[in-house]
């Protein structure tokens, strides 16, 4: 199911059918016979009673009000049927009769819900309410869900004052419950078994390390957790291995003058760097422009100096919400536009400067190209895309494919745009932000692009679509597809094999646009159609 028309981000059918997908695609593991039983269960339970809670405490009062009273008594009757069957499945044994009876009834149950809801509740809702009250309802319900149970409670009534009380008993019961069991260590990671194992055991590990999903976080919480990056650290240290980060030149923040004050930029050079100026990599780091610094992905920009010999710029460029588009995006720019006047201070040649970055860095990078194009303003000779965002559509089959992937999930990338387009919600069409309607007359022209994905990420079908296009407006563009791992992998070398070869794609391309390699040649005469795919 999807719902029939256009939401934003945080509104709370546009929340709501986000948990819906997510819950959907964790059934069809458990029908497909693939993943850990009981994890994947224990993940629907978990993201069941969250999402019940909230629907109890927003929607359905919500539903009352505009006259829909018997829709609101209808759901929370489903809810407390519902609510009994997660609590035999958290008592049985995965496998047993009483689980899979358990469970396929609660398959059926879900998906009766959602189709009733989507089709039937949440339109009258917004056609009663409007869009902006569909965006307060969402934070509202997003407030519920970071403060609910983590376990369902049929015995909780599904309203008034004693529901409160018991809820929050229960949830703070609920806590050390899981803390306990180990329960709450496997809420975060991907329990499919689509990853490869160096890959699931780097999510595995991050699950253990982070307090519960982002996306269930306040931003200030979510701010102060794991990153992948220190998970590989984990690893690291658990089987002895050295810690100490790949080595470099020198690796030092300047400040430059920035669109909105100082701006802070980091700087690698390649050991033993003499004589001849060198290539410059300009490299934007990820984080949904609301999370993580240059220190999450410094892994990332020691590898392109190491493997390439370049110099390697990284902005820390100004964070929503406090700081909302287009700041991050004017800050890439400036920085870009800096180092065209400044690479020669830097050791650094400016005829020969590429771009790129992960995430939504990549595509800040990208939006840097187009804005250097339209300006009339040379470009770099080459970008790099890894795990790009280019539309902030939900698009393509991996949107769904991918919707419970770790450590990018639908619901997360969903919150991440509620906050970093926080009342700027028209610029989620601006062409900086969603690249993908742009004409091919505006994509000519634009340097070889090299794109990187990886099949459990909801952003993998528009970074190939993004390579299409390109590659229909003339551009050079190549895409390669990591099979069996995540968005975020590209730094992770030193515990994924998949991540050093993605390096080391990335450092040819480069090199081969710096003139340091042989230049790579078109297949049959024209470019690649499809994605090379790795695993």
């Amino acid at each position: 199911m999807t719902l029939p028309y256009a939401t934003m981000p945080g509104d709370l059918d546009h929340l709501i059918a986000d948990d819906h997908v997510v819950v959907d695609r964790l059934f069809e593991h458990l029908e497909a016979g693939r993943g850990d039983r009981r994890m994947l269960v224990d993940q629907v339970s978990y993201g069941r009673a969250l999402h019940a809670h909230a629907e109890e405490e927003v929607l359905y009062p919500a539903l009352a009000e505009i006259g829909a009273a018997a829709d609101a008594e209808e759901g929370r009757a489903e809810h407390q049927a519902l609510k009994r069957l997660l609590v035999l499945l958290d008592h049985a044994d995965p496998g047993s009769r009483e689980f899979e009876r358990a469970l396929n009834k609660l398959i059926g149950g879900v998906r009766h819900h959602i189709e009733k809801e989507e089709r039937e509740f949440l339109p009258a809702l917004r056609r009663a309410v409007g869009a902006e009250e569909m965006g307060r309802l969402g934070e509202r319900y997003l407030a519920a869900k970071q403060s609910g149970p983590a376990r369902s409670h049929p015995t909780v009534p599904p309203t008034g004052r004693r529901r409160r009380l018991m809820h929050a008993a229960a949830g703070f019961m609920d806590k050390v419950r899981d803390r306990v069991s180990g329960r709450s260590n496997v809420l975060s990671t991907d329990a499919s078994w689509l990853l490869d194992t160096q890959a699931q055991r780097i999510l595995d590990t991050w699950s253990r390390l982070v307090l519960a999903p982002y996306e269930l976080l306040t931003l200030e919480q979510a701010r102060q957790q794991p990153s992948l990056a220190d998970a590989a650290m984990e690893i690291l240290q658990q089987d002895g291995r050295p810690t100490d980060p790949e080595e470099v030149g020198s690796a030092a923040d300047i400040t430059l003058p920035g669109p909105g004050g100082d701006l802070v930029v980091r700087v690698y050079k390649p050991l033993g760097q003499a004589g001849d100026p060198v290539p410059v990599v300009m490299w934007v780091h990820g984080g949904g422009w609301i999370l993580f610094t240059n220190d999450d992905y410094d892994a990332s920009c020691r590898a392109l100096v190491t493997r390439t010999g370049a110099i390697v710029v990284s902005p820390e460029y100004r964070k929503a919400p406090e700081h909302v588009f287009p700041a991050a995006h004017e800050d890439v720019l400036a920085t870009y536009r800096w180092l065209r006047t400044n690479a020669t201070g830097l050791g650094g040649d400016p005829s020969r400067i590429a771009i790129g970055g992960e995430g939504v860095g990549a595509n800040m990078a990208a939006a840097t190209c187009g804005q250097l194009k339209q300006a009339g303003e040379p470009l770099p000779v080459a970008q790099v895309l890894v795990c790009p965002l280019t539309t902030t559509a939900q698009y393509g089959a991996s949107m769904r494919d991918a919707a419970d992937a770790r450590p990018l999930n639908r619901p997360l990338l969903s919150w991440m745009m509620m906050h970093a387009f926080r009342g700027v919600t028209d610029s989620l069409k601006d062409p900086r932000v969603d690249l993908l309607p742009l004409s091919a007359q505006g994509l000519a022209g634009l340097p070889p692009t090299l794109i990187v994905t990886t099949d459990r990420d909801v952003l993998q079908s528009q970074g190939d679509e993004w390579c299409a296009r390109l590659e229909a407006a003339g551009v050079r563009a190549t895409s390669v597809r990591y099979g069996a791992v995540m968005h975020d992998f590209f730094g992770l070398a030193a515990v994924l094999d998949k991540a050093a070869q993605a390096q080391e794609e990335v450092a040819l391309h480069l090199r081969q646009a710096f003139g340091e390699a042989p230049a790579a040649h078109a297949v049959d005469g024209g470019p690649m159609r499809k994605p090379k795919v790795i695993g």
